[in-house]
């Protein structure tokens, strides 16, 4: 199969699918969707889209919640979505803090190289979502296309500027769902 059959779009997790806080989100509890996403992911599925989430995870690296607390949150997350009639087809994330020096954390590009390869798809043809510059960026490096809602860290990203070239600004997920597959259609 051509790898333009082949349709994903990655998503960062915080700020884009849920509630951000710069205390981190640590258990199931304090995971909760932000208005309309879970909807706007079973858009996109619909639409025939697949779902891989791309996500930095440091607090596990900084020792505030450990990997069972990240799977609860994410069964959390899955089961949400389902209930709207969304799936997320993957979950990449990177445990480590910043002083580790990984290339699977954002804005390195190691996560969304892994998906690339792990969906056989081109990142030029591939949609990369998130709420911070460091999302973009790993994104823009290998080619995706990048998109930044101003939930989250977002307002305050466009703010700062220095976004990748091309990048499209949307008020969140379920308005980037609505533009990206308005423009599809085009």
């Amino acid at each position: 199969m051509p790898t333009s059959h082949k349709k994903i779009v990655v998503l960062d997790r915080d700020g884009v699918i849920n509630v951000d806080s710069d205390a981190y989100i640590k258990s199931p509890e304090e995971w909760v969707p932000l208005p309309g996403a879970l909807e706007a992911i079973a858009r996109l599925n619909q639409a025939g889209y697949r779902v891989a989430v791309a996500t930095n995870q440091s607090g596990i690296g900084r020792g505030l919640f450990d990997l069972a607390a990240l799977n609860a949150m994410h069964l959390k997350m899955h089961k949400m979505a389902a209930h709207v009639g969304a799936r997320i087809d993957a979950v990449f994330f990177c445990p480590h803090t910043s002083e580790d020096q990984c290339e699977c954390r954002k804005p390195r590009p190691g996560m969304l190289k892994m998906i690339a390869e792990r969906f056989e798809i081109d990142p030029a043809e591939t949609p990369v979502v998130g709420d911070s510059l460091r999302d973009l960026q790993a994104g823009a490096v290998l080619g995706f296309i990048p998109h930044l809602v101003l939930t989250g860290k977002g307002q305050k990203t466009l703010a700062a500027g220095g976004l990748p070239e091309g990048t499209q600004v949307h008020a969140d997920l379920r308005a980037f769902a609505l533009d990206f597959l308005s423009e599809e259609h085009e």
